[in-house]
């Protein structure tokens, strides 16, 4: 390869797909000097899914911001950020909000749960992704990245001596190095044989989805008049679920000011237990409703604004997700469900601890497949905590006792987690060591990080493990709720006042005061490796 080629036209790297993945890894490496190219087959604005976010997301997007001196990502770390910087479109999530229903009977207005997000420390958002994603990808373009939108790559070749890419108009294009962040349709899963088949996850389910108007909020519904949460239904994520899957409600319509009418709504089920039928999307989701109308209340009124979506099973994974001279992120490199919100969360985490690396390799020219080893090892930590989440959810909507213990492991797997990394901003904040934050990837159990990682590690094997056995039918789900609730009480790391082990305790919020007694409790009681993240 000449010089004039390497100089002008060879880039350190290459990013496949324009998403949130995409746009946030080339605007992070265009502002630290490094010459990249982001290619995607489609256009600005459009519509994705993925429109959630949870505090742990959020803490990530600062982390981000600071790490690598893009003030313009912050934003995206609030709802009144979102709403003023970029998206006026999107909503505000203030919990994650769960309704128990088994058809045939009525909703039983004990069979609830939710999650609280403290507003007193911050607001989430539902994202109107068109607007997020193109803010993003004109972000990386500001800071000097290369776009090329419409252009779809029909062959890769990779080696030691870098990247080549080659479009379906002819077009090649050079780089030192390949992320692939496109999605299920991976050019480089494709091209070197990466997708895990069969795919190792337990997990089972497909999905149906839109945006809507004319959505009423749940609150309104004659079932809900006997619930006593703590915070309004519509003011969050809502998750109808029931045997065999669950249903979102995602509003963008739920604050003051609002200028959108749009609501996103999805019916992911088990395929297994809802068998995909010669149906359209449409008539299976009007066809479910009748089954649950007490979930219909919320679409008297309502209507599609968009196609309705239907997919076939959505898990898939990867073999490994790094390679000579590329590596697969996002939902390139795999899928397990939208339960909880964790997609964007696995994007930002591997963004972050990608990002770094590919800059260092920029100045030094070590592009080794050893230096990008622990994106593999992450990723993969993270398909199977979330895989392992999901996967026992779906087994507890069989009976609520075993949903309701089973919810306490995620809120652990979610606050925790969350704690730690927000010790970890405040000392970078303190002291600008990127130490700090590399000492993060030094975790047993990636995805999940140190000091609390392998307790809370744990205690998710564990309920998986009982799950598996109630879906073979060896442990009754009575018994194994009691038994995953005793392990919740045992975990040692889990702040006592959280009380996450009380049955009867079904709707967590985080106030002030709470706060303030699980602070006295990490100071005073916590295990000694545990006491830092309460310091």
């Amino acid at each position: 390869m000449d010089n004039e080629l390497r100089d002008d036209k060879r880039y350190d790297v290459a990013i496949l797909g324009a998403g949130m993945a995409g746009g946030t890894l080339a605007a992070v490496l265009a502002r630290n000097g490094v010459k990249v190219l982001v290619i995607d087959a489609g256009v600005h604005p459009r519509f994705a899914v993925g429109e959630s976010t949870i505090p742990y997301t959020s803490t990530m997007t600062k982390v981000i911001a600071e790490r690598y001196q893009v003030p313009e990502i912050a934003p995206l770390a609030s709802f009144r950020g979102i709403q003023d910087k970029i998206s006026p479109m999107s909503g505000r999530k203030q919990n994650f909000g769960f309704v128990y229903h088994r058809e045939g009977k009525p909703q039983d207005p004990e069979q609830i749960n939710q999650l609280v997000i403290p507003e007193w420390q911050r607001t989430e958002s539902h994202l109107f992704r068109q607007d997020t994603d193109a803010y993003l990808f004109n972000l990386a373009v500001s800071y000097g990245a290369e776009g090329r939108l419409a252009t779809r790559i029909q062959d890769i070749d990779a080696g030691a001596d870098g990247v080549v890419l080659r479009s379906d108009r002819g077009e090649e294009f050079h780089a030192e190095y390949l992320v692939d962040g496109s999605g299920f349709r991976s050019p480089v899963a494709e091209k070197f044989g990466l997708r895990e088949e069969p795919t190792r996850a337990r997990h089972h389910s497909r999905t149906l989805f839109t945006h809507m108007v004319g959505v009423t909020p749940f609150d309104d519904a004659e079932a809900a008049a006997a619930h006593k949460q703590p915070s309004p239904w519509h003011n969050g994520t809502l998750h109808h679920v029931f045997e065999g899957g669950w249903l979102w409600v995602i509003p963008f319509d739920n604050h003051e000011g609002a200028l959108s009418t749009l609501c996103s709504v999805g019916l992911t089920v088990d395929e297994r237990v809802f068998p995909k039928s010669d149906q359209s999307p449409q008539e299976e989701f009007e066809a479910f409703l009748a089954r649950f109308p007490q979930i219909a209340e919320q679409f008297t009124d309502a209507r599609a604004v968009r196609p309705w979506v239907g997919t076939g099973r959505l898990q898939y994974s990867a073999t490994r997700t790094v390679g000579e001279r590329y590596c697969l992120t996002a939902h390139a490199a795999g899928f397990i469900d939208a339960l909880y919100s964790r997609g964007l969360t696995n994007t930002f985490e591997v963004v972050n601890s990608l990002a770094w690396r590919l800059i260092e390799a920029s100045r030094d020219g070590d592009w080794s497949t050893e230096r990008f080893a622990y994106i593999d090892s992450l990723q993969q930590g993270l398909y199977d905590v979330h895989d392992d989440l999901v996967y026992s959810s779906f087994v507890g909507f069989r009976d609520y006792e075993l949903w309701n213990a089973v919810s306490r492991v995620w809120k652990a797997t979610s606050i925790m987690p969350t704690m730690t990394l927000e010790r970890a901003y405040r000392a970078f904040l303190e002291n600008r060591d990127d130490q700090v934050l590399r000492d993060l990837e030094k975790s047993e159990t990636p995805g999940l990080a140190a000091p609390a990682g392998r307790d809370i590690s744990q205690l998710l094997t564990f309920t998986r493990e009982l799950c598996q056995q109630v879906e073979a039918g060896t442990v009754p789900s009575g018994q194994a709720a009691q038994e995953i609730l005793a392990r919740v009480r045992e975990t040692e790391v889990l702040p006592a006042p959280f009380e996450l082990g009380a049955s009867d305790n079904r709707c967590f919020e985080a106030t002030p005061e709470l706060m303030q007694r699980a602070l006295e409790w990490g100071r005073n009681e916590a295990p000694e490796r545990i006491k830092s993240l309460f310091g």
